[in-house]
């Protein structure tokens, strides 16, 4: 009998499921579902940089998708032999003693702070330059210089101390707190006991400062110095993690009942999209895996006689199996990427929504149809002018922390700004600045792999934006002055679970010969145009130049604050 696996991709804006013929590594069928609370706007708040998803809209999709999988196969559930579920991190959520998602329990239904605090909720920036101060000046471990030495309000005990701090309703009910990875990954296995339930290595060791060389999580002693709620907390989550080619247990029997699967179905570790995306691009050694999406991430492995205990400044954090058990897994990555093109593209189709829709001249079916028209062929139109500027032709100069800036040497207080404009501006010129912007942020973190001696010889994109915008891939191409394959598979991240998946139901013995049989091919390839790249590295400069300025000069609402004490 052949066998299949599942991986399960939790997206920023949806979840999908992909099955998968471990044989070959082909897609066999997919289902994708949008989250409706989410995008009707619900629990966020983006002028406060608050964005929480309600995990209904989690559990709604992982019953649709996976249902929708296994019928549209027709394969025999029996030979569905595992399931990866990987998500997006830092995105952490409270939950009671049974692991119930404390906003499925009465009275937290509609409570953000009960919610799952995305990955991108930026309101623990205060808790976050506390842990920071904390680290470098209580005379005990740097728990942070694992995580790149710097903690981000991304990250978990900068999310959970904040949430404790304005909701003592949410801190006196969450008996503990789960990565999303771990909560669903809990929510379909047969082990129910929190206490014993495998944790994530990827998400504890990137987010959580977990590292064996002290135990485990940060000391009681450190996280009550923050506040004695993290001390107790510490109590209630875990010492010992998990890779994900390990077996977290069985599909217990009421998600079987609902998925239409079998009992004997392996639910595998959880883990973060970018790190089973990393698996699904047939990551290697000196191999760079961009995650190109709405944000960035950037993923490498290298052996331990290469990093030893040299720690990498600046980045995401540099954990032993956390992308191919018995490597080092290396994480960076960019706040906003695709994000701060949306951006744009939101702020140009405000005529559209606020004149055009509230017009007396056209009906209501013309105006939806004009408005689907613009916002469809919007970045296309801006793109294919972009295209035509040439580089002698003068471009402003873009930042791209709309967002914050993530790596290198996280600072989610920075915000972006743009300079060099005239008269002569035009909106695709701004355009073709903020696609410099992001390519530019992508070479800073480059440099700073190099520079701390990690080597990249091959870089690969994988992601929506990697397939389908070539203008972005050459630009970065010249930008990064390397080659840049582009991985063929729509579903990286969930080809990578489902390579997890396949390990864990021990059909390939280990992760590296799991992704080299069932990993993505590659679609296009992309290399630096050499009359451009000098042209580049001078707007690279021009960009470092503002990016100097604004990070040293500008200062934030908080500092002024400060400065007026």
């Amino acid at each position: 009998m052949k066998k299949y696996v599942i991986g399960l991709d939790y997206g920023t804006d949806s979840v999908r499921a992909v099955l998968i013929d471990t044989e070959n590594g082909a897609e066999l069928a997919t289902s994708v579902s949008y989250y409706q609370r989410w995008k009707d706007g619900k629990f966020c708040q983006p002028e406060q940089n608050q964005f929480r998803q309600h995990p209904l809209d989690h559990i709604e999709g992982l019953e649709k998708t996976i249902s929708d999988v296994v019928k549209e196969s027709g394969v025999a559930p029996e030979s569905i032999v595992s399931i990866c579920i990987d998500t997006t991190g830092s995105s952490p959520l409270p939950v009671n003693k049974n692991g119930i998602a404390l906003a499925l329990t009465p009275g937290f239904e509609q409570n953000p702070n009960a919610m799952m605090v995305l990955w991108k909720d930026h309101t623990s920036i205060d808790e976050a330059e506390q842990i920071n101060r904390l680290a470098r000046n209580w005379g005990g471990e740097d728990y942070t210089k694992f995580e790149g030495g710097i903690y981000s309000s991304e990250w978990f005990w900068a999310k959970i101390l904040h949430i404790n701090r304005v909701d003592d309703n949410v801190k006196n009910a969450s008996y503990s707190w789960m990565e999303h990875c771990d909560y669903i990954t809990f929510l379909l296995s047969d082990t129910q006991d929190l206490a014993t339930f495998k944790r994530s290595r990827c998400a504890a060791g990137h987010k959580a400062m977990w590292h064996e060389s002290w135990g485990g999580l940060p000391s009681k002693d450190f996280l009550g110095q923050l506040d004695p709620s993290l001390a107790e907390l510490r109590d209630r989550l875990y010492d010992k993690t998990y890779t994900s080619d390990e077996v977290a247990g069985n599909l217990n029997q009421e998600w079987a009942t609902k998925l239409g699967l079998t009992t004997n179905t392996v639910i595998a570790v959880g883990t973060f999209d970018a790190h089973s995306g990393a698996v699904g691009a047939k990551v290697d050694e000196n191999t760079l895996i961009r995650i190109m999406g709405t944000s960035t991430c950037d993923i490498m492995v290298a052996p331990n006689e290469i990093i030893g205990d040299k720690t990498v400044k600046g980045i995401c954090g540099q954990v032993d199996g956390s992308v191919i058990p018995g490597l080092i897994g290396l994480e960076a990555g960019q706040s906003a990427f695709g994000d701060l093109l949306a951006w744009y593209k939101d702020i140009l189709m405000w005529p559209t929504q606020s004149i055009l829709m509230n017009s007396n001249i056209i009906d209501e079916n013309q105006k939806q149809l004009l408005k689907e028209e613009i916002e469809n062929n919007l970045i296309r139109n801006l793109t294919l002018e972009a295209e035509k500027i040439p580089l002698s032709e003068t471009v402003p100069i873009a930042l791209d922390w709309v967002n914050g800036r993530r790596t290198p040497d996280a600072n989610q207080e920075l915000k972006a700004a743009i300079s060099n404009l005239s008269l002569g501006t035009k909106a695709p010129h701004i355009f073709k600045a903020l696609v410099n912007a992001i390519c530019f942020g992508s070479k800073k973190i480059v440099d700073r792999f190099e520079d701390e001696g990690v080597k990249i010889e091959k870089v690969i994109g994988i992601g929506g934006v990697a397939r389908k915008s070539p203008f972005i891939m050459q630009t970065l191409a010249n930008v990064l002055n390397m080659p840049i394959v582009v991985a063929a598979s729509d579903q990286a991240p969930a080809l990578g679970a489902a390579v997890y998946a396949a390990v864990s139901a021990g059909i390939y013995p280990n992760v590296q010969e799991g992704s080299q049989k069932m990993g993505s091919d590659f679609e296009a390839e992309y290399f630096p145009q050499a009359e451009h790249v000098e042209k580049y590295a001078e707007l690279m400069s021009q960009y470092q130049i503002l990016a100097d300025f604004t990070e040293n000069n500008i200062k934030s609402k908080k500092k002024l604050k400060v400065d007026s004490l």
